[in-house]
């Protein structure tokens, strides 16, 4: 923890990542905020020997690693900032314990990836098995082929050079159980249960989170705005951090939802 101001920020990296892939956003908002970076167990510098198969079997499990750091660090009122994945376990941390939380930034975010009768997710099942069925057989392919297409932004190759070897860098039985959480979560009955003020923030062309998504989180997240970006892909905070910081500032510089 670190930063000069008093409120705190809580950066959650997304699946396959780590803390330092905020490294081009946090230091836009030391001068203000109480910053707070960490790894998930299982990525980044995380002690391995710590992951529970059982804890981590749904998104509430991370969830409440969230809810450990808060309590740990005796947080309160932050500003929780999520990308991918990590949009919904902040969701779910402040469903839990809503006194930690101040507002929610949303990067990429997803309640469901799967598309569902009149819901645009993205995938179909069949996708998602597909994809299970690859990192199982070789995980090493699968990142090298994966991690480029979910960056995007082919002029900035090292972007999606370094996105592969997060993922390769990720325990494989650890990645392999993460991904099926995380692409097989459905999220959308916990949205209309969240107090908090939200910003979303749907990048463009991005096959993770299509825009049909942050539509739909739009109309079903209570006091939610939604912005388009114009960075492509699904990791704008490392493609495109000015316009990741531009927004965020200028969200939470505006005057609060009511």
């Amino acid at each position: 923890m670190f930063g000069k101001g008093t409120t705190p920020m809580l950066f959650a990296h997304g699946f396959g990542c780590a803390q330092q892939m905020w490294r081009y956003i946090w230091p836009a908002f030391e001068e203000e905020y109480k910053i707070i970076l960490f790894d998930y167990v299982g990525s980044g510098q995380s002690d391995i020997s710590a992951y529970n198969p059982e804890r981590y079997a749904n998104l509430n499990g991370y969830a409440e690693d969230v809810l450990d750091i808060c309590r740990a660090l005796e947080l309160r009122d932050i500003i929780f900032v999520g990308h991918s994945v990590s949009s919904m376990i902040g969701v779910l941390a402040s469903i839990k314990e809503p006194n930690f939380f101040q507002k929610i930034i949303m990067i990429g975010p997803s309640p469901r990836y799967v598309n569902d009768q009149e819901y645009t997710g993205g995938f179909e099942r069949s996708d998602i098995e597909e994809l299970l069925t690859t990192m199982e057989r070789n995980y090493i392919g699968w990142a090298n082929f994966l991690a480029p297409a979910i960056m995007k932004n082919p002029d900035s190759p090292e972007l999606g050079q370094e996105l592969t070897e997060s993922f390769c860098s990720t325990d494989p039985v650890i990645a392999r159980q993460f991904a099926e959480v995380t692409f097989l979560s459905d999220n959308r009955r916990d949205l209309h249960k969240v107090r908090h003020p939200s910003l979303i923030m749907q990048c463009s062309d991005d096959m993770v989170a299509p825009a049909e998504v942050g539509n739909y989180l739009s109309d079903h997240l209570p006091k939610s705005s939604l912005v388009l970006m114009s960075a492509t892909g699904h990791c704008p905070h490392m493609s495109a951090p000015e316009e990741t910081v531009r927004l965020m500032k200028e969200y939470l510089e505006a005057p609060a939802l009511t």
